[in-house]
Formats: C-alpha cells, structure tokens, sequence
C-alpha cells in the first residue's frame, strides 16, 4: 500500500464499508484530475452530484473537488430523496443561482428552520442573502430576503439503464468504453466476468454497457440534422437501427408519424445527421486524442498538426463546438509525428517541469555488491573482483553510481526520496531473507535484481503489493511477469528498427544475407520481409564461401549485406572482404557496399575488427546506447567521483532519474506509463508497451552507424 493521502485512505475505508453494507450497489474509484468538476464526473458515470456527495462524506462543499482526490462512486442503485443527507443538498444548491427573491418579516416565535420548511430552502441559503443572521439571532420584525430557486429535477436519480453490446472485428475495450463515454474499469465493473489480466475480446462476444447518453430524445444535443424519405417496405425499427437512435426518439422527432396511424412511404423525416455507414471505426484505421479543457481548434489544428478542415471531416460533431473531453479521431499516418501509445496521441509532459514535491517515493535497490566476498585488504584482489564479469559486482557498483547521481539531481528539484539499499550477494536465500526484513507496503518501486534467477521471486513478492519491478538489464523472460518493467530493448525490437530502416530508404539496392548456424531467426526475419534478398553460402567450418559470394555482388546496384553472427573471426574477414570488394572492376563497373546488422553483440567490437574498414562500409547496426558527450550527468559525476562514467553508470542514472520523474508526477508507475510517451536522457531512452501479462518492454532503441571513423545517431523519420 503506498502512502495516500487522508482522502485517499477516507475514500478507500468507505468504499470497503459500502461494500460490505450495500451489496446491491456496485463502486468504482475515481482520481480527479485537472479541471474537472463534481458535475462532470458524475456525468461521465451517468449519477448524480449528490450520489457522489453522499458517498464520500469528507467533502463538504462542491468546490473541495481538487486534483487527485480519490472519489467512490457509486454504479447502478437507487438513492432516493430521502436518503439525501439536508447538508450535501444545501451545499450544492449554494452553487445554484436564484431566480428571484420574495420579501418576508420574521414573526414572534418564527425559527430558522421553520422558514426552511416554508419556503423549501436550507438555512445557509438564508443567510447568504441575509448576512446579518451570521452574527445575530433572528429576531421580531426583521425583513428578510427569501431566495427563489428553479425545481430541481430528479430525473439524473433513475437506475441506469443497461442494454446488450455485440463486440465487433477489430474492436477493443478502449474503443468500446470510449464509445459509450465510460471508463474502462467501469467496464469491467458492468462485466465482472471480463478477464483482469487480458484486454482480449472475441468477435460477437456480448457486453453489458449502459445505455448510452441520447437514447432519450430529451438527453440529446444534437444540432446537425438531415432530411430523410421513407422509401418502400421501410420500417420504423430499420430507421431507429440505421440512425443509431430508440424508436420512442424517431417518433418524438417526426410527431407526425402518430398522427397519421404510422409509417408512411414517401414520408420526410427530420432525423440526426449521421456518420458514414461504411466507416470502421477502431484502433488499426484511427488513432484518437481527447480534447482537455481551456483547448481551442487553432492550438489543437497545430498540436496534432493537422489542417482544420481535415480534423472537420473526421469529426462532423465539432460543428457543434470544441468541448473538453471529447475524443477526436485523427488519420493513422499521424503515428509518425505524434507522440501515440496504444492508440491514444499523448500530450508531452515534461517530467521535470511536473515534479510534485509533495510526493516522497520510496525506492528499493537490490543489487550483488557481495560484500561478503571481498577482502578490502587485499587491493589487488578487490580490483579484480570488481574488474570480473561474472560475478556483477562491476554491473550493481556502476549502477549505483549513476543512482546516487540520480539522486542528487532530483533533490535538486525539490523532490524528497527514501532509499533501501540490499547486497542480493547473488543468492535466493539472501535475497528472501532481506526482502522479509524489508516492509513492502508503502514501496513504490524496485531496482533489480540483476540475476535472472532472482527476478521471478522479486517480481512474485512485489506482485501481492502491486509493485512495479525494474529490471537493470533484461529485455525478456521465459515467464510471465506482469509486474516487471524490463528497460534492455529485446532482439526483436531492435531487429525491425533496422528492417524498418531498410525498407523506408531501399529503391533497388541489391539485398545479400550472411548469416551462421546460431542466427537462422534473423535470417528468417529478413528473407520474409524482403524476400528478394539472396543467402551467402557459408563453408563447412563456419567461413564465408569467398568465390560463390563475390559472383553475387553487383556492379550495376549499390550492394547491402547483412552480416548476423556473433564470432569475431567471421566478422573480422567479411567485414575485410567487403572492404576490398569497393571500387572499380576491370570491365568498367563500379562495386559499392554497406555493411548492416540486426543484432550488435561484442564479434563487432573485437580488437582484430578494422574500424577504417566498418566505416568506408558505412556500418549500421541497432542499439540500446547513444553517446551524449559533456552533458550534465557526466560534469556531476566527475564531480562526485573523480573521473568519467561507463555504460554501467550511465544506465544507472537514466533508469534512476526517470522512474524518479515518473513517481513525481504521479505515485503509481503503471498509471503514468499510460501517459508518458517516450523520455530520454544521457545515453539510454524508456518507452514501455504493456504486454499485459508478460509485463513492460522497452521499445527506445537506437539506430547507429560509423561514419567517418565515428559512431553517429540516424534520423529514422
């Protein structure tokens, strides 16, 4: 459990009690955010303001509605006008305006509350109109102004009404929720049955959804409307099915069809214009973006850079007028300049500038520095048990490094944070040993562990608190952890970044494959999306087939050649083999050669690897690592340590910095990452997918490529 503020525990006591007390009554919870208000978010769960008031009883006033005020709110039931607490209805209707006053003069042994009941308002409304009762007792013979309000009509108290929905191809829940104006844990409270741990829905699946706002005629706001002629053998129920309205509406809109006993060929119908029949609507034909309040079409046009009239054709109800809220659907092709995550445009956030000092997240590292191992009195010794590779104590002594640097920067900004260091000393019954010394409940994140063996307990430990668990350096794992952020892109991500790449910038380049016995996967990968690619024959000892590969370069087209093997000695002859291959050939022609991989590993940085040799091939190669030089990371480093960070150091202040950005935002890392888009930092960039039950994964990869014996960043738009 993290730490709440009052409200929150307050709102999440009495959820638990209406709970238990009224089972009838389902609830959701609801984190206010920035301008809205008690009457919009009792729209936007079909209630009313005072069913909200009464279930959260702290809140006395309207206007106490403040970002991040955790609210239960009641789903379905009937609360009646009886079981209106007098206090929350005056209060609200405080806000109410009245339309006129009548004169009244207090009468000998007239009360307050005798007046309320006369004239059916509260005594604070009485007051208001009547300051001097602030400070004195009603007296004989005061003249008083006596508010007059318009009738408040209780149609907002009925049940909700529900219908059935028939999940159709390519739908999803966000598009489904979106669709009928709900949440999607609202959702998955009218469906309980709904898997929790899967967003899968299947075709004609049926769902129970309220019946959505303008099923009445009354509850409508439709300006647009078109004529519509009744053609032969139509009925009433095809038109009410066709225009996406109830019957009772069609009839309510032409009274004329009650009048004349019916439907009637040839008949003109006033009915709301509508949309095209033929347009699907879901998350492979659209992305969408939610309009926020104080928004204008000229700012939202350059926002999602977009013309207007585009962004009108796409969404006829804006003739109507912009309102927040709204969700505006947007060409697909707007993924490449927009900033999208699960089909949904993200506003940028700048994370620093977000900070909320009130927040004070609390952080554990669980790191192998084995301490137990090493002998501070033997130098020599130490250093080469830091040196090593295997036992990763270089690994967590990087990382931390960067962490305290990471620290320190956000201290800076204001922002408090409390830190639990643990030695995992690579050993499971160390590692539970100090996670049950460690109180979980009010974690907001962990770091680590670095061991693969160790990720599973960490992450199942973590889960019975919903703690987020950020893995240093995997990128997979052979088991579902839907808690885990894993920050190392996998093979796949970076694989399609450079057949991406290729397929954007290829005209007629002549595409060659050499690929050894351990990177069929990558050969695979690339015959299927260019299928026109040729395969180098490899020798019986795992070398390169000189003679059958130079008949395959070719003199008329610049020659691309992927290179996927992890053995330094293939990578090392190929890489002179291409080299050698460029230049003028004695018939005339003239060979040109780039050098490409889809998985960089240590064969490329080999010491008998040529440098000058992968730049003339212009070498391109994925990565999760770009080099920023003399940022401010590595002047606070050197300042606080006396000489320059290595990769280890580098990723460990990135990851550090932002989760620590993140929970300053807001205090729940799998809330934020639905709003965050991608951040980057000194070397490493984050922008997690939600695989669901698999976990996080990493999708901030780099391109990079030697150029001119220097390692530069491409530009993949």
């Amino acid at each position: 459990m993290k730490n709440y503020t009052k409200k929150t525990y307050l709102g999440l006591l009495l959820f638990l009690f209406s709970f238990l007390t009224f089972g009838q009554t389902k609830y959701a919870t609801h984190k206010v955010k920035e301008g809205e208000t008690l009457y919009s978010i009792a729209k936007q769960y079909r209630v009313t303001p005072y069913a909200i008031l009464q279930q959260n009883t702290e809140i006395k006033n309207s206007n106490e509605i403040s970002p991040n005020t955790i609210l239960v709110i009641p789903i379905g039931g009937i609360i009646t006008q009886e079981e209106k607490p007098k206090q929350e209805k005056t209060t609200l209707e405080e806000q109410i305006e009245p339309i006129g006053f009548q004169r009244h003069k207090v009468k000998k042994k007239e009360t307050l509350f005798g007046l309320t009941q006369k004239y059916e308002v509260s005594e604070e409304q009485i007051k208001r109109y009547n300051s001097a009762l602030y400070s004195q007792q009603l007296k004989k013979g005061m003249v008083l102004k006596i508010p007059k309000y318009p009738e408040i009509i209780e149609e907002e108290e009925k049940d909700i009404e529900f219908e059935t929905y028939t999940v159709m191809p390519k739908e999803t829940r966000w598009s489904i929720a979106n669709k009928y104006g709900i949440t999607i844990d609202s959702l998955l409270i009218f469906n309980p049955d709904l898997p929790k741990n899967t967003s899968y829905l299947a075709v004609g699946q049926e769902l129970t959804l309220p019946r959505p706002k303008g099923d009445s005629l009354e509850e409508q706001q439709v300006v647009l409307f078109e004529s519509y002629i009744v053609p032969k053998a139509m009925g009433i129920f095809r038109i009410s099915q066709n225009y996406g309205i109830p019957v009772d509406s069609v009839i309510k809109l032409n009274p004329e069809i009650n009048e004349i006993g019916g439907l009637k060929e040839g008949m003109t119908l006033r009915l709301p214009k509508r949309k095209p029949q033929n347009e699907i609507v879901n998350t492979e034909n659209y992305i969408f973006y939610q309009v926020k309040p104080k928004q204008n079409i000229f700012r939202l046009t350059q926002n999602l850079k977009i013309a207007r009239d585009s962004l009108f054709a796409l969404n006829p109800e804006l003739e109507n007028g912009l309102k927040a809220g709204m969700v505006l659907k947007l060409p697909k092709n707007k993924r490449e300049v927009l900033e999208v995550k699960n089909s949904l445009v993200l506003d940028k956030i700048n994370l620093v500038d977000s900070v909320n000092v009130d927040l004070k997240p609390k952080v554990v590292f669980l790191l192998p520095f084995r301490l137990n191992r090493i002998d501070f009195n033997n130098t020599e010794r130490t250093e080469a048990q830091i040196r090593s590779k295997r036992n990763g104590i270089r690994y967590a002594a990087g990382l931390y490094t960067g962490a305290l640097v990471a620290l320190d920067s956000i201290k800076k900004l204001g922002l408090s944070v409390d830190v639990v260091v643990h030695d995992t000393e690579r050993s499971l019954e160390t590692l539970k040993m100090k996670l049950s010394q460690t109180s979980l409940i009010d974690v907001d994140a962990i770091i680590g562990p670095i061991d693969p063996s160790l990720l599973g307990e960490v992450a199942a430990q973590a889960s019975h608190h919903d703690i987020p668990v950020i893995a240093p350096f995997a990128s997979n794992s052979a088991i579902s952890l839907n808690n885990v952020f894993f920050t190392m892109p996998n093979d796949q991500t970076m694989r399609q970044g450079v057949l991406n790449y290729i397929e954007k910038k290829r005209t007629t380049e002549s595409l060659i494959v050499i690929a050894d016995e351990n990177h069929q996967v990558a050969k695979d990968s690339i015959l299927s999306r260019f299928p026109m690619a040729r395969v180098a024959k490899m020798s019986e000892d795992g070398s390169l087939h000189l003679v059958d590969f130079q008949t395959m370069l070719s003199e008329q087209e610049e020659n691309w050649v992927f290179v996927e093997t992890n053995k330094p000695n293939l990578v090392t002859s190929v890489s002179s083999i291409l080299n050698a291959s460029i230049g003028p050939v004695e018939e005339g022609g003239d060979i040109k050669v780039r050098m490409f991989t889809t998985d960089y590993n240590s064969a490329f940085e080999g010491e008998s690897v040529s440098r000058p040799h992968l730049s003339n091939l212009q070498f391109l190669f994925p990565s999760s690592y770009r080099e920023e030089v003399n940022d401010n990371f590595t002047k606070d480093y050197r300042r606080k340590f006396g000489h320059a960070p290595d990769r280890f150091a580098i990723r460990g202040f990135d990851l550090t910095f932002d989760l620590l950005l993140k929970l300053a935002y807001k205090k729940n890392l799998f809330e934020t990452e639905g709003l965050i888009g991608r951040t980057e930092y000194s070397g490493y960039g984050f922008d997690y997918k939600n695989n669901w039950t698999s976990g996080y994964f990493n999708q901030a990869a780099y391109l990079l490529q030697y150029d001119e014996l220097r390692i530069k960043q491409i530009d993949t738009e």
